[in-house]
């Protein structure tokens, strides 16, 4: 990859869904760059095509019509299976319903991606240790996910993403199911990741006050890009 190839690069995207007899556009020819290294949010309303964006990005749909590169290879052109190993090694998720499972421990939790990985065992829990400690939770290790808060929970599913060493992080409405304070605190960690480490963080949300913590916001409307601001 060349040092003037963006990261990520999007054309032409275009995603519908079939609704009975109806068809539905989610996305209506986005096209979008983002560079390594970006801290980005995807704002708008509810059936906006963030999320579905989000998706396609990260390989867990694929469009209707439109291509995606990252990193120089054209994600869209991939098969299943090479689809899969994309996104268990090149990008980690966040989701707003935390999506742990509830019978580990929440090192076990961040440890269970490195299963599939063939980690070895003793790595795993030394990774997974380390990247608790990374988000500040390391006294909170041995508790399952019942035992923890909500944002604790949003935590170990940060370090859970970042378990395999991922180029992207993509969180689909992180702060969703907390109160204001602590959606904060967990951008906070985004940010710091972002800063700290240059993690390429893609963020959606519907919440405005994300742009206080990323550098750059893209706003879709009707599954077209209406906006591209830089915050900072």
């Amino acid at each position: 990859m060349s040092s003037q190839e963006p990261l990520i690069r999007a054309e032409d995207l275009h995603r519908d869904y079939q609704m009975g007899q109806t068809t539905v556009r989610a996305l209506d020819g986005v096209d979008l760059t983002v560079e390594e290294g970006e801290f980005l949010s995807i704002l708008g309303p509810s059936g906006s095509g963030k999320s579905t964006l989000l998706h396609l990005l990260g390989g867990l749909e694929r469009p209707t019509t439109g291509r995606i590169w990252v990193g120089g290879r054209e994600v869209t052109a991939l098969d299943e299976n090479q689809l899969a190993t994309y996104r268990r090694q090149e990008v980690g998720f966040v989701f707003q319903a935390f999506n742990l499972v509830s019978t580990m421990t929440a090192l076990q939790n961040v440890a269970f991606p490195m299963y599939f990985a063939r980690v070895p065992r003793a790595e795993r829990r030394e990774r997974a240790r380390r990247l608790l400690q990374g988000v500040d939770l390391a006294d909170r290790m041995d508790h399952q996910p019942t035992e923890l808060s909500g944002g604790e929970q949003q935590r170990v599913a940060i370090a859970r993403a970042l378990a395999n060493d991922p180029c992207i992080i993509l969180a689909d409405e992180p702060t969703g199911n907390l109160d204001s304070q602590t959606g904060a605190e967990v951008m906070q960690v985004l940010e710091r990741l972002n800063q700290q480490q240059g993690r390429t963080i893609i963020v959606v949300s519907h919440d405005p006050t994300v742009m206080d913590f990323v550098k750059r916001s893209i706003h879709l409307l009707d599954g077209q890009l209406t906006d591209d601001v830089r915050s900072r």
